[in-house]
């Protein structure tokens, strides 16, 4: 069996042979984009995005990857690749950038990776669902746990929004008769939740729980609303099964700020 050093030194270069495929691949896009601008044709094309998505998620799960991940990765991958065909254009040269150093990260900036979910407390959540599906284009996503009262997940791309119903527990109803309508909070994935949360801690950030492993295997803790930015945030460390938001979780914040 390899030892620790072994596997991290083919981990290396695995990564390392990744970065020159995406390079390869970026090169690639760009005689694209040449092609493209010498034929008018347009630089972003709906049917592709699409297609590119459908076979990659296919090809994932032949792999034995998670589709979801596997898309994740492609849609970061494809905003680069559009932002490079238009950056093209610009007159003026790309800044200079290095490699950030270890020391000029704090904790936080350490384990964090993305916003996971955004939480919406609505009054009318049937109007809600309108204004996100029909209006700008969301689409409803499957609910961890399955269906719950008062809370549906809609999403676009890798972009999750959670509406909130008054109905949906008595803590909301006290939370949207105080605050009204609008973001209640935001949540970030980390690497780690007990890192993340010891380091928060230690620099003095208004921490309102503890972390709490969901019936998923997920780990989860909640800051309280900072007073000089009014921002409310959650933390959640995905070492679950990859599904989606729990209503359940939701719901744990608004009863914490209840007994807060």
């Amino acid at each position: 069996m390899a030892d620790l050093d072994e596997l991290r030194i083919r981990i290396d270069r695995l990564d390392q042979a990744l970065i020159s495929v995406v390079a390869e691949r970026l090169a690639v896009c760009r005689e694209v984009a040449a092609v493209k601008e010498g034929s008018d044709t347009p630089v972003i094309q709906p049917a592709r995005v699409r297609d590119v998505l459908t076979t990659r998620r296919q090809q994932s799960i032949e792999a034995g990857i998670d589709p979801d991940f596997a898309e994740q990765l492609f849609r970061v991958l494809l905003t680069e690749t559009h932002r490079i065909e238009v950056a093209g254009h610009r007159p003026d040269p790309a800044p200079e950038k290095s490699a950030a150093t270890a020391d000029a990260r704090s904790g936080l900036d350490t384990v964090a990776s993305r916003v996971d979910h955004v939480v919406v407390a609505v009054h009318d959540i049937d109007a809600a669902r309108v204004a996100m599906v029909e209006r700008f284009g969301f689409r409803e996503v499957p609910l961890s746990g399955g269906d719950a009262p008062g809370v549906i997940a809609v999403a676009a791309g890798g972009v999750t929004v959670v509406l909130v119903a008054a109905d949906a527990a008595p803590s909301v109803a006290s939370y949207i008769a105080r605050h009204g309508d609008g973001v209640q909070h935001i949540a970030i994935e980390v690497l780690n939740a007990g890192f993340a949360r010891a380091c928060l801690a230690q620099a003095g950030a208004p921490l309102l729980t503890y972390v709490v492993v969901d019936g998923d295997g997920h780990e989860q803790f909640f800051a309280a609303a900072d007073p000089t930015t009014g921002l409310q945030l959650g933390f959640i460390s995905r070492v679950g099964h990859r599904v989606g938001v729990g209503a359940a979780n939701v719901l744990a914040l608004f009863d914490a700020l209840v007994d807060e």
